[in-house]
C-alpha cells in the first residue's frame, strides 16, 4: 500500500507578508484569488485534511476543498510571540530569538519548540501510511517543514533551512516507514501524477 501525501501551503496573508507569527488573520484578496484560480490543479484524493488555522481553512475553501479540520496538523504554537513580527522580537528579545533560531529544543515564547513540532508531525506521519491513495492536507508552512524533517530523518536544525512558498505542494509518497520527497510544485497548471 502506497500513501501519497500532498501538503499544500496556505495563500498569502498579512502575517506572512510581514514575517509575523500567525495571529489568526485571514488570507488577503490576492491570495484568495490565486487559490481560486488554482482550484482545478489538484489531483483527486481519498481524504482532505485542513489545519485548524484561519488561513489554512480559507485557503482550502478558496481551492474548493471540503476537508476535515485536523488539530494534529496545526501550526507551531508560538505562545506569547503570537502576532508579533520577528523584527520586533529581535529588537526586544534578541538573545531569546537567537536561541530559538539555533536550538530546536528552545521555546522562550512559552509555546511549542521546533523539536516538539517535528515530533508531533512525526507521530502523525507514522499513521499516514495506513491510508492507501492520496491525501491532500492544507497546512501551515512550518508543518510542511516538520514533515520533511521527519520523513527524511533530518536533524531538527534543518527545519530553518527549508523554504515553503505560499500555494505550493510538497509531496511525500511511501510505505512501511520510508518516504520519498517531491518539493514545491506550484498549484497553478496541470498536476503530474
Amino acid at each position: 500500500m502506497t500513501s501519497r501525501l500532498f501538503f499544500i501551503s496556505p495563500a498569502v496573508s498579512a502575517s506572512l507578508r510581514q514575517a509575523r507569527f500567525d495571529d489568526g488573520g485571514s488570507i488577503d484578496d490576492g491570495g484568495a484569488e490565486q487559490a481560486r484560480s488554482a482550484a482545478g490543479s489538484l489531483p483527486p484524493a481519498v481524504r482532505v485534511l485542513v489545519s485548524p488555522g484561519v488561513r489554512c481553512r480559507e485557503t482550502a475553501a478558496a481551492l474548493g476543498l471540503d476537508g476535515v479540520v485536523t488539530p494534529e496538523l496545526g501550526g507551531l504554537d508560538a505562545g506569547r510571540w503570537r502576532g508579533r513580527t520577528l523584527d520586533e522580537l529581535a529588537a526586544e528579545e534578541s538573545e531569546a530569538v537567537g536561541r530559538w533560531l539555533t536550538d530546536p529544543a528552545s521555546a522562550p515564547h512559552g509555546g511549542e519548540s521546533v523539536q516538539d513540532l517535528c515530533g508531533r508531525i512525526g507521530r502523525w506521519l507514522a499513521t499516514a501510511p495506513e491510508t492507501d491513495g492520496r491525501t491532500l492536507a492544507v497546512v501551515e508552512p512550518e508543518v510542511v517543514r516538520a514533515a520533511v524533517v521527519r520523513a527524511l530523518d533530518l536533524p531538527p536544525t534543518a527545519f530553518w533551512r527549508l523554504d515553503v512558498p505560499p500555494l505550493t505542494v510538497t509531496e511525500l509518497s511511501g510505505r512501511a516507514g520510508r518516504w520519498n520527497l517531491r518539493l514545491g510544485r506550484p498549484l497553478a497548471g496541470p498536476h503530474a501524477d
